[in-house]
């Protein structure tokens, strides 16, 4: 833990823990449960944190995931026995854990910028480097060759900057790529709406990793306990950084045990 008051922050926030008090884990996925690779589809989560996070449930931590990846695809990475709740796509789709599923209506003129980009993406023959995702459109360029990277960035900050700018719209970068996407909902949206649903005396967390989670750091600010977690750190609106997967097992063994739960190894 990396702040000058991380541990006195931790120790107030534990210490509210009481029989019955609930509680609010929500986390982003990628960079905080599980590290960057080349292929997203094999960014499977650190060694543990599912059976954590199945135990933290079990308890009676209402967990929520909160992710810029489709809700769906986030529920198959993590491979949990519990149903979980998911805000995907960064908050443009919501996943209850009783299965019911909606996506928030796009702005017209949003839905036709992204179907600009994406006809620029296949004039620049880039397809196999974009992801179209309910509210945006995404390139990545992590594990491309030099030549094809260069192309993707050039229009990344060209064309879909100028498209940003001309449709009100919000261009994310993110470890290995870019995101042409809707300002709202975002990630920030996700994390009031679920404090609007939880008690006044819930105990909330909010953990993640880049420039996206800020916007949920602000929105949890002064309601409940703000964990920037990367290798790295960076300035963030975040009160405590945590570096993964060490201090993350820590983290969430130390809140299992203040909520009532029994810690699970997270030994290979």
């Amino acid at each position: 833990m990396r702040s000058l008051y991380a541990e006195s922050l931790l120790e107030e926030f534990f210490a509210r823990f009481r029989t019955g008090t609930p509680s609010v884990l929500m986390l982003d996925y990628d960079g905080t449960l599980a590290p960057f690779q080349t292929h997203p589809d094999d960014a499977g989560p650190y060694h543990g944190v599912p059976e954590m996070l199945e135990s933290l449930i079990e308890a009676g931590t209402r967990v929520v995931l909160v992710s810029g990846r489709r809700a769906r695809e986030v529920r198959t990475l993590l491979g949990l026995r519990h149903a979980v709740e998911i805000w995907g796509s960064h908050g443009v789709e919501r996943l209850q854990t009783n299965g019911k599923y909606w996506v928030v209506p796009l702005p017209h003129v949003a839905q036709q910028c992204i179907r600009v980009a994406l006809e620029q993406v296949k004039s620049m023959g880039l397809q196999a480097a974009a992801e179209q995702k309910p509210g945006s459109v995404a390139l990545h360029w992590r594990g491309l060759d030099a030549s094809t990277a260069a192309q993707a960035r050039h229009l990344a900050f060209g064309e879909w900057k100028t498209i940003a700018i001309q449709c009100g719209m919000t261009l994310l970068l993110f470890d290995g790529g870019v995101e042409l996407r809707v300002t709202h909902p975002n990630k920030g949206d996700a994390v009031l709406a679920v404090c609007r649903e939880s008690d006044p005396e819930t105990l909330l967390a909010y953990l993640g990793d880049d420039v996206s989670d800020e916007d949920a750091f602000r929105a949890l600010r002064g309601r409940g306990l703000t964990v920037l977690v990367r290798q790295e750190y960076c300035l963030s609106q975040a009160e405590i950084w945590l570096k993964p997967p060490q201090e993350l097992h820590q983290f969430l063994r130390t809140w299992l045990t203040a909520s009532g739960g029994v810690p699970c190894s997270t030994s290979h």
